[in-house]
C-alpha cells in the first residue's frame, strides 16, 4: 500500500512526464501504461524511438481477463516484486513463475533449451485466457508464439517487451505479426521493470474503470 508521501511523489513524477513529453499519439488508457513505463524506467525513449505498441484488443482482452481472476505467467522473478500485490489478491490473480522449478532446469538441460523457453512450455494450461508478461528473456516470448501457433495454449494478453542484444528485436517484431493481443515495444529496450508496470497500469485502469 503506497503511502500518502508516496503517493504525492509518484504524481509530480507523473506531471513531469506530461510535461516532457507534451502531445503523444496514444489513447488515454494507452498513455497511462507507458507513462507508468517511463516511471519505471526514466527512460523516455519508450514514448518516442521504441515507442510501445498496442494490440487493437489489448487493454480490453486484459480488463476481461484480470476480472475473471486469471493467472498471470512471469518469465523471471524480477517481474514479480515489481508488481501490485493488493491488487492482485482483489481479484485472485496468481502469479506463476516456473524459472526456477528444477523440472524445467532439468528439460531445458535435456533439450538444449533455455530455462525461460522450458518454463513457459511448462506453463501452457495455466496461461490459457491468462496474461503472460515477458520482460527479461526474448527466448520465452520465442517460445509463447511458437506455443500459440501450434495451437497449444491461447493468452487473453501477451506482454512481450524483453531486453537484449539477442532475438529481443526480433521477437517483438514476430509478436506484432500474431492475432493474440499483445503489448511490446519497438527496439532492445525493455525490462522486468516495464512488464511489471504495464500490468500495474492495467489494474490501475481497471479500478478507474470500476470507480466511474
Amino acid at each position: 500500500m503506497i503511502t500518502q508521501k508516496g503517493q504525492s511523489i509518484e504524481d509530480k513524477s507523473m506531471e513531469i512526464i506530461d510535461s516532457e513529453i507534451g502531445s503523444h499519439p496514444y489513447s488515454p488508457e494507452e498513455w497511462i501504461i507507458v507513462k507508468r513505463i517511463i516511471h519505471s524506467t526514466a527512460d523516455f525513449d519508450f514514448a518516442r524511438e521504441n515507442k510501445v505498441v498496442f494490440h487493437k484488443n489489448a487493454i480490453e482482452s486484459a480488463m476481461d481477463a484480470l476480472q475473471k481472476g486469471c493467472n498471470i505467467i512471469v518469465d523471471v522473478n524480477g517481474v514479480i516484486g515489481g508488481l501490485n500485490k493488493d491488487n492482485m489478491k482483489k481479484f485472485g490473480n496468481q502469479v506463476i513463475c516456473n524459472i526456477s522449478d528444477p523440472l524445467v532446469i532439468e528439460e531445458a538441460k535435456k533439450h538444449n533449451k533455455t530455462r525461460a523457453q522450458t518454463s513457459m512450455r511448462l506453463a501452457a494450461k495455466q496461461m490459457d485466457h491468462g496474461i503472460v508478461a515477458i520482460g527479461n528473456a526474448p527466448t520465452a516470448l520465442v517460445e509463447v508464439i511458437q506455443m500459440i501457433k501450434e495451437g497449444v495454449t491461447s493468452p487473453a494478453l501477451v506482454i512481450g517487451i524483453p531486453v537484449g542484444f539477442v532475438c529481443a528485436v526480433e521477437s517483438k517484431d514476430e509478436l506484432r505479426e500474431t492475432n493474440v493481443p499483445y503489448i511490446t515495444n519497438i527496439g532492445r529496450k525493455g525490462g522486468s521493470p516495464c512488464a511489471s508496470a504495464i500490468i500495474n497500469a492495467l489494474y490501475k485502469i481497471l479500478a478507474a474503470r470500476k470507480s466511474a
